[in-house]
């Protein structure tokens, strides 16, 4: 066995990396600044078209022997509607006098309209209606008004009523509805809420069973196999199989460990809990996996994040097991290196050099390392070589 080009220094990934962050900063500022525009502008649209309503209501019904302070209150009128949305009462009260004196009834009853959305049951509310019905109730000049008969008090006091209590029927309506939609929203949002816990309390409950099986029947036999290999250690004379009989024992008793860990993690339902081997201890591991290996570690970020680190080291482990069941006595080659914002492992091994009994094999554990690699954002490729080895390639963003 051997560790050719074992190196790893502790370098930080180059600028591409932070050039591919600032663009996606920059990307989601345009598109936040677009959300943010277009609402403003749809405003300013339905104010323009407001104001331009009420004016042409004005100037085709204005006199030709109008008094110039009624146009200058009408259109004062038309005008207060801009500030409908900030200061909507206000708007109701610079629209009265147009109103009263002028001909500014649409400028009135819009104001009104947006004043009861807003308010809804608000003093502001009632105020702004009884306002606006004194305004078509009540003729100018008042000489005029009091000249008027019962039956023509009776029709415009009914005619005040429609014109002041549609803007605020049309404004309640519309706030109920929003109010509505809200509750709507809320509840939807609590159901989803309810079927997440309920979700989360089902993998509890089966992640729970899986750790009871896994500790009753694989932790039981493991134990078995390391206390057949003490039994073996403890007769054997023979050199080789006593070192034979320490390899199992000592395999054993790291893969109880690394079970126990496991099943806590079960247990818990956290993925911090529990031991997470890294990229640090690929010395390690090759040296214990009995497959001749060169690596090469390039470029590796000094904080690398714990779950990419894992993976990779997951990769490496996975591959070498491979090796030693389907090409024994094959190379592999390792290559593990940051670039791009992302870091990339290459595992390659030669076809088997010498002949070796098949071993059992699920084919779960590649499915297992392209599943890691997707829910880390990455990408996971198997293929032949042409010399008849095998070569794995994963690749894991480190800006996620």
């Amino acid at each position: 066995m051997s560790t050719e080009g074992l190196s790893m220094p502790g370098i930080s990934v180059g600028g591409s990396g932070a050039d591919a962050a600032d663009r996606m900063r920059r990307a989601a500022g345009i598109v936040s600044f677009a959300k943010i525009k277009r609402p403003a502008l749809v405003a300013l649209g339905i104010d323009t078209l407001a104001i331009f309503l009420a004016a042409l209501d004005v100037w085709l019904v204005i006199p030709e022997k109008a008094q110039p302070y009624s146009i200058y209150l009408s259109g004062a009128a038309c005008l207060g509607l801009a500030f409908r949305r900030k200061l909507p009462f206000l708007a109701v009260i610079v629209t009265v006098p147009g109103f009263l004196a002028g001909w500014s009834q649409l400028a009135a009853m819009i104001a009104l309209g947006f004043l009861a959305t807003r308010k809804q049951m608000h003093w502001q509310t009632w105020t702004g209606f009884a306002l606006v019905f004194t305004c078509r109730f009540v003729q100018w000049p008042l000489a005029d008004f009091v000249e008027l008969s019962w039956r023509e008090h009776v029709l415009d006091g009914i005619y005040g009523v429609i014109v002041a209590g549609m803007p605020v029927a049309i404004g309640l309506l519309i706030g109920a509805r929003t109010e509505i939609s809200q509750k709507l929203s809320e509840l939807a949002a609590s159901r989803d809420r309810e079927r997440r816990f309920h979700a989360d309390a089902v993998r509890a409950e089966e992640r729970a069973r899986l750790a009871r099986e896994m500790h009753d029947v694989v932790s039981h036999q493991i134990t078995l196999i390391a206390m057949q290999a003490g039994a073996l250690q403890a007769q054997t004379s023979d050199a080789r199989s006593l070192e034979t009989a320490q390899v199992i024992r000592k395999l054993s008793t790291k893969t109880l460990e690394e079970l126990r860990s496991l099943v806590s993690v079960l247990r818990s339902g956290s993925e911090e809990d529990g031991p997470r081997p890294g990229i640090n201890e690929l010395d390690r591991l090759i040296r214990g996996s009995d497959v001749p290996v060169h690596l090469t570690v390039e470029r590796i970020p000094e904080l690398l994040p714990s779950q990419i680190s894992a993976a990779a080291y997951r990769t490496v482990q996975e591959c070498l097991t491979n090796v030693h069941k389907h090409a024994p006595g094959a190379t592999a080659t390792i290559r593990i290196q940051g670039e791009h914002g992302s870091l990339k492992v290459e595992i390659r091994n030669e076809r088997a050099r010498t002949p070796g009994a098949a071993l059992p094999s699920g084919g779960h554990g590649l499915t297992g390392l392209a599943e890691r690699a997707r829910l880390l954002g990455g990408s996971f490729e198997t293929a032949d070589t042409e010399d008849g080895g095998f070569r794995v390639r994963a690749r894991y963003p480190l800006d996620r």
